[in-house]
Formats: C-alpha cells, structure tokens, sequence
C-alpha cells in the first residue's frame, strides 16, 4: 500500500472514529443546551442581524486553504458556538414571526438518528424503520380525520409546497388521463385550476409545474372574512362548465397565509361534489386542529376533501422539513406517477409497492422525514399537540384584545388561530394617508428585527402594509407581547423624530 494510500485511509479512519463521535455529541449536548437555556431567557438578540456577504465571508473561512485538519471536540466546539451565535432564535419568546416553530428541543435529537445513521427512503428495504415509523403515523392521522388505511392513505414530502404539487399532480392525471404521457392539451378549452384567492404562492407555482400554466389559476371570490365563498364559488365553477372547461380541481385552505382565515370546508366540499371537481385542502398550517377538540370546529369538512396537506413542522412543533399528503382514496394516491425504475422496485414483492415511497413521491431519495414527530408522540404523548394549538391559540386571542384596548394599535381581523396582523399608528399618523402608514409599518419592521429584542414579519392588507405575527413559541406569555407593544412605540418615537 502506498503511503497516499495510507495517509488517505488514517483521515478516513479519524472522520468515522465512533469515539470521536461520542465526545462530540456530549460537546453538542453542553452547548446547544446552554443555548437554549439561554435564548428562553431572552440572553440574545432574537435574530443575529448581519448582512449576507458579511456571513459568507466568514462561513468560507472557517473551510477555505489547503490545511488539513483533524477533527477535534475543541474544534468541533468553535464550530457550534459560531453557528448558534449567527442563527436565528426562535426559540426565544419573543419570537413572533413566520409560522415556523420554536420546535420541541428533543425532537431533533430523534431526527439525528436518521441523519446520522442516513437512513434514506424510496423504497421500503432501505429505510425499513424509517418506512414504518411514516406509515404508522399516518395510520394514526388518519384515524383523526374519520379515515381508515384500508381505503385511504398518506405519504410524507420534504415541504407541504411538493405536497401541494403531488395532489395537484394526481388531480391533474385523474382529470386529464393523457395527460401525463402526453402532456396537457393546449387546443381547445383550456383547464383550470381554482385557487383560495389568499391561498400559498405554491399553488400558482404548481399550475406553471404541472403545464396549465399560471394564466389558468381561477382565484376564488372570497367573503368578508377573506374565506372562500361556497356560493360564489359554485357559480365559478358553473361558469368554467358552460365554457366546457375540464376543472383540475379546487384547492381550499385551512388556514390561508395572510390572515390564518379557515375555510368553510362542508359546504365547499358540497360544491364540488356537485360539480364533481376534486377538491384539495392546503391545511399545512391549520391542519393541526384535528387533534384539539377546542378548535377541530375550524376543520370540520375535511374528511370529504379528495386529499389535505398538513405540516408538522408547523403546528405539531417538530424540526423541518416534515409534511404530510392524504388521500380519501388510497388507490389515487398511486396516480402521480408512471415510472419505471427495475432497479429500485422489486416486482417480485408487489405487496410491498405501499411502502415504496418513492411510487408517489417527487423525491427518489428522502430522508427519514418522520423521527422527531415519532419521538415527541411516543415520549408525550397526543395530548401535548392539542396543548400547543389550544396555548398558541388562546394567546392570539388577548393579543387581540391588548391591540384593541390601545388607542395607537389597530387589529385588523379577529384571529381564528394564531396568525394576526395589525398596524400601529401612533397619533401623529392617525390622519395619515395609506401610502404614508404602510411605509412606516415597513419601516418600523425593519428597526425592529435589526435590533435584536424581537422578531415579526410584514405583509399587506387591502394592498396597504401592515405587521403580521404568527404565535408559535409556545413559551411566548402576554408579557412578551406587551413589551413588543412597547418596542413597536419606542422604534415608532425614533422613527417620527
């Protein structure tokens, strides 16, 4: 054996040393558990403001030049404490930005497992447990929809976006039988696919992905409490009839981004059955109620839908990415797709086509998406689930009254969960015109994040913009918001001088 040979195998060897690896994650374990301790306690800035460039820089620094190094738990220490330090913090109360969730901590321990192990799934021998675990969770989900894995079923996709997609896919194939062979008729009346007028971007994306194109995306006429409307969208889709135009399908949502509004999914479901169009529900984010008994009032209908999407790693509060697709009918769910691939299938063992993931998924590889919603349920239990959406929920609603109790706060809707939006008009803005106090809401966002004490996102309402929170640490108490009411007003003050 040469020396290179020798030199290459001894860097190998240290890289994959299981006792390196042991002293590393008790290294990990002290200092991410000291973050946390601290981030709750609100030590740091909620997100570490530094400009892009500023961080590329410095992430190219610490790989860049010819040395080679040997891993070490000291090096390895510099390591994490750099990127705790850079990232953001959500796991500090005062954290009220996107619906992405201070997750339960353990829960990415659970995930590791899969990552460290790299358990990858398409098919079912090569990821058995990871395999396993996905479809008894789905068996369970289903259950709380009223549905049985006899005749429906469910898969996992890195992100509700791809999961949007694949039940579009599957309503696009099942409308246009050639479709997928073929691909979409451009002669003739065009297809359509109809969309919550406020629902996900996602949805718009996945017409241009499917071959229907964005032009053919019908928005959904909606009531005043920006919910799609059953009535007028039954005159929608009698409409598209008369211009003897296939329908795609309806997609519903539970909740639409903007405000967080639920849709009336009974009637709506009643709709399209009348129509028989297929009707997809985008509960990625509201999809979580079904384990509430205080809130599944805002799913009900959604065992008539054709297919739902629903995040985990939004309000069940586990790590990204974990989505989940259901299907009323099981055997629909393999109508995405037409592919051959002999040597990932196993024709000899069709029984086993159920757990082949990647029979209905985008994703070929995928990674064992499942591991910390699995860990979080067999370790607490369903009832800590109901207890995030009711917590998160309930604080949405006093946030609301401490905005409509001050006199220089305006909510502009009543919360069904907990995603609220508002502005803030200190008094010499009250006469104001709109192009002014968008711009100041804007503005005022922007000191805000920068500073580090808290952390919203922006967004528009009625084309004027306007601040936006989404409740999703549940650690976050009203003292929290009050003090980001006192923030909001002293950036406010600065930004008038």
């Amino acid at each position: 054996m040469s020396n290179v040979d020798t030199a290459a195998r001894q860097r190998i060897a240290a890289a994959y040393d299981p006792q390196l690896f042991k002293s590393l994650g008790t290294r990990f374990a002290e200092l991410v558990g000291q973050h946390l301790e601290e981030v709750q306690h609100s030590q740091h800035p909620v997100l570490n403001w530094n400009e892009p460039f500023k961080l590329m820089a410095e992430a190219q620094g610490t790989y860049s030049g010819s040395r080679i190094n040997v891993p070490t738990p000291e090096r390895f220490g510099e390591l994490v404490r750099l990127a705790l330090s850079r990232g953001h913090n959500l796991h500090d109360p005062r954290y009220v930005g996107h619906q992405v969730p201070a997750s339960v901590p353990f829960a990415g321990l659970f995930d590791a497992i899969g990552s460290v192990t790299n358990q990858p799934m398409a098919i079912y021998e090569m990821g058995p447990w990871a395999t396993a675990v996905e479809q008894a969770l789905v068996r369970d989900l289903l259950q709380l929809v009223g549905w049985t894995s006899q005749v429906s079923a469910g898969i996992v996709t890195h992100g509700a976006s791809l999961a949007n997609l694949t039940a579009l896919l599957v309503a696009r194939n099942l409308t246009l039988p050639e479709s997928w062979r073929q691909g979409v008729p451009r002669s003739g009346p065009l297809p359509a696919l109809v969309v919550q007028a406020d629902g996900h971007y996602c949805l718009a994306r996945s017409a241009g992905i499917l071959g229907l194109g964005t032009d053919q995306v019908i928005k959904a006429a909606l009531d005043d409490r920006r919910r799609m409307d059953p009535v007028q969208l039954d005159a929608t889709l009698a409409d598209l009839r008369r211009q003897g135009r296939p329908v795609i399908a309806v997609a519903a949502c539970a909740c639409a981004t903007p405000i967080g509004a639920f849709d009336p999914l009974e009637p709506i479901a009643e709709v399209c059955q009348r129509h028989g169009v297929w009707l997809h529900v985008d509960a990625a984010h509201g999809g979580a109620t079904l384990f509430s008994e205080k809130h599944r009032h805002l799913v009900a209908g959604i065992e008539q839908a054709d297919s739902f999407t629903c995040d985990a790693h939004k309000m069940l509060f586990v790590p990204a990415l974990c989505a989940f697709l259901f299907y009323k009918n099981k055997q629909q769910s393999f109508a995405a797709f037409e592919q051959h691939a002999p040597y990932l299938f196993d024709p000899t063992a069709p029984e086993l086509a159920e757990f082949d993931s990647g029979l209905r998924t985008v994703e070929c590889t995928k990674r064992a998406a499942t591991f910390g919603l699995w860990g979080v349920w067999a370790m607490c239990g369903s009832q800590l689930f109901a207890d995030l959406v009711d917590v998160t929920f309930d604080l949405t609603q006093q946030f609301h009254g401490l905005l409509t109790d001050a006199p220089d706060f305006e909510p502009l809707h009543q919360p069904e969960c907990n995603i609220l939006v508002f502005r803030h008009i200190p008094p010499e803005l009250r006469d104001a015109p709109p192009r002014v106090l968008g711009d100041f809401q804007l503005r005022l966002r922007r000191k805000v994040i920068e500073s580090g004490v808290s952390y919203l996102v922006p967004t528009a309402f009625n084309g004027v913009p306007a601040l936006r929170v989404t409740l999703i640490n549940p650690l976050t108490t009203v003292g929290h918001l009050q003090d980001l009411m006192v923030t909001l007003r002293s950036e406010g003050r600065q930004l008038l001088l």
